[in-house]
């Protein structure tokens, strides 16, 4: 095997850092990832483990300060960012001049059109340079784009909602087949560590522990990371988040009203068809549908469907586990298509 790649990692006091962490240390073609903070951190830590005890009696997990001259001189070639949409926009022009291929888990560079942008007012020191980013950055949904994934230099790597909503979406939505003047409308629900790690008052325990709850209603930020990637107006889709009282998961439950009557075999076969060869995308034989707990500490994205008697309404279910596919999982498929190794390694 030729020599094993040197990665670092940003961000892994993060739950999907932690999870990006987890990963890389057990992929055959890595070295240990170089594990960094921007800072000491409020909690003073030194060791990640200091941070997350169940990694205790693993060895050391070593956290060192943001330094671009020591990642080079530790031959890191590639650098994973787990940090707020803030940092990342700040960071990756830095680490892009200094020759680093780059995948960002954040939302800094997922937005190409400006009214979508908006959301996140950015204030960038150089408009040029972001503006040049955001042209060069790959949307990191390999099921989607993973021939212009293995040769970016920079990839977005996608929202956990919008990786369950997108994927589920795209080969109707490809095939011509959807009522699009009718509209789509997107029910999602989500685990507590979606959220992130900070606490707030939402994701406080007596806030989320036996309770159902919608927010960010029409103007969530990975709503126009559907709409970009699929190809449809604003007005196209409504997607509503919801908060579950569970750790982790996503199932999405998305209605849609089809432009000429199907069956079942044929909404199968378009499913089928559109990921054939794509190996984390499984799609269940109707009536099967994906639940939460098939896809839960996996990084597959499970996909379903429902078709009325009149053959064209149908709700379709897609399931991903929010750290995995949803984010560190999905991180680490497109590293290794940005390597030319296979998308399942380290991944099994």
């Amino acid at each position: 095997m030729s020599a094993k790649l040197k990665c670092a990692v940003l961000g892994a006091s993060g739950y999907s850092g932690l999870e990006l962490t987890r990963i890389l240390e057990r992929h055959p073609r890595l070295q240990n990832p170089v594990l960094l903070r921007r800072d000491g951190g409020s909690d003073g830590a030194k060791d990640l483990a200091e941070i997350f005890p169940e990694l205790s009696g693993n060895g050391a997990y070593p956290l060192r300060a943001l330094s671009w001259a020591e990642l080079k001189r530790q031959a890191v070639q590639l650098l994973f960012l787990a940090t707020p949409h803030e940092a990342s926009r700040s960071l990756v022009p830095e680490a892009i001049a200094q020759g680093l291929r780059v995948i960002d888990l954040s939302g800094a560079w997922r937005l190409k059109q400006e009214q979508h942008c908006a959301i996140y007012a950015f204030q960038d020191a150089s408009a040029v340079t972001a503006a040049e980013l955001t042209a060069k950055a790959i949307y990191g949904l390999p099921e989607l784009n993973g021939d212009r994934v293995a040769t970016a230099q920079l990839v977005a790597n996608p929202g956990c909602y919008a990786t369950s909503v997108i994927l589920a979406l795209a080969p109707l939505l490809r095939a011509g087949v959807v009522d699009r003047e009718h509209g789509i409308i997107s029910d999602s629900k989500s685990g507590a560590s979606g959220a992130g790690k900070s606490p707030t008052s939402r994701t406080h325990f007596v806030s989320v522990a036996d309770n159902l709850s919608a927010y960010s209603v029409f103007d969530h930020r990975h709503l126009g990371e559907m709409v970009e990637q699929l190809g449809l107006g604003d007005a196209e889709l409504i997607f509503t988040p919801h908060l579950l009282p569970i750790p982790r998961g996503i199932l999405s439950t998305i209605y849609l009203r089809l432009n000429r009557t199907m069956k079942a075999a044929e909404v199968e076969s378009c499913l089928r068809d559109f990921y054939c060869g794509k190996h984390w995308v499984r799609v269940f034989a109707t009536p099967r549908l994906p639940q939460l707990q098939f896809s839960l500490h996996t990084n597959y994205c499970d996909l379903g469907f429902c078709l009325a008697e009149d053959g064209q309404r149908v709700v379709l279910i897609s399931c991903v586990d929010n750290l995995m596919k949803g984010a560190a999982g999905q991180a680490v498929q497109n590293m290794n298509l940005m390597y030319g190794w296979e998308e399942r390694e380290g991944l099994q």
